[in-house]
């Protein structure tokens, strides 16, 4: 009977992670043809699939991705040992993988870089798709998530800091259409929104539930094309103060209020919450983001 190895498991955990065999053949330094052979030596020992085989690559079936939770938790394990062999016991060392939505890539990129140069032994990915990279399945360390507070019995949630918008205008929009004075007359003005109708942020939908379809006449999916349209005039619309402060062109036209307010979350999964890795990276954040809310 064949012997499932640590190289054919790990080869499986990159692939899952990464999604094709040259991604997970660059990642690990060898030839695409050995990762195909120890997915399937592994494959065959566990006598089930772990990938769905497709056109743009490797997708994990609910197989693969339980194993790619219990691979996640190992190489971190391994890695910290390997550390403590090397009289490294206290260093960080290995993949970080933390994910967030993208509108706060200027607040957290900083920060992460800071947290790397601590740490020359750890590699960083910041993840900002917009799907909901899945802990459960180790798709990442940390998520920084918004909105009402993340479910999930294996999850460790923590609140994390409340996020601030107001509305704003670039000046050509203003001199064309002039500023809104009060609620009533939001009507009469055109937004750059977000084109998901399901969005859970508050701010848009208050928007939502205040002006009709016919005023959000600019919709993206990005939230630096909206920024792009804002400043180019396309409309009205939500920006943090704190980016906004960095877009002089921008103006003002109706502060921050309670209830634009979006509520953000630190999600770690529960059997890789108490890593040294994970705790050194959540206490330097938290640190390095004192008097964020606002």
């Amino acid at each position: 009977m064949t012997i499932t190895t640590w190289d054919e498991i790990r080869t499986a955990f990159h692939v899952a992670r990464l999604g094709t065999v040259s991604g997970a053949a660059e990642a690990l330094g060898v030839h695409h043809a050995t990762v195909i052979r120890h997915i399937d030596a592994l494959e065959g020992q566990l006598g089930v699939k772990l990938f769905q085989r497709h056109a743009r690559g490797y997708t994990a079936t609910e197989a693969g991705a339980d194993l790619l939770q219990v691979a996640l938790a190992t190489d971190d394990q391994f890695t910290q040992l390997a550390g403590r062999i090397r009289g490294q016991g206290a260093s960080v060392m290995g993949e970080l993988v933390v994910t967030s939505i993208a509108g706060l890539s200027h607040m957290l990129t900083p920060v992460l870089t800071a947290f790397q140069a601590k740490h020359p032994g750890l590699i960083v990915r910041f993840l900002t798709d917009e799907r909901v990279f899945r802990l459960e399945y180790g798709e990442a360390h940390v998520a920084i998530r918004a909105g009402p507070a993340p479910e999930g019995a294996d999850n460790v949630v923590q609140p994390f800091f409340k996020y601030s918008f107001a509305m704003y205008g670039s000046p050509d929009y203003l001199a064309r259409h002039g500023a809104p004075q009060d609620d009533a007359d939001l009507v009469n003005h055109r937004f750059v929104a977000t084109d998901n109708p399901d969005t859970k942020a508050p701010f848009y939908r208050w928007l939502f539930d205040h002006v009709p379809d016919r005023c959000i006449s600019f919709r993206a999916t990005d939230g630096r094309a909206i920024s792009d349209a804002l400043v180019a005039g396309a409309g009205l619309g939500f920006l943090p103060p704190f980016e906004a402060q960095s877009m002089p062109q921008l103006q003002e036209v109706l502060p921050a209020r309670p209830e634009w307010q979006s509520q953000l979350w630190l999600v770690t999964h529960v059997d890789l919450h108490r890593t040294m890795k994970v705790q050194s990276f959540l206490s330097y954040l938290k640190q390095a983001t004192k008097g964020w809310s606002r």
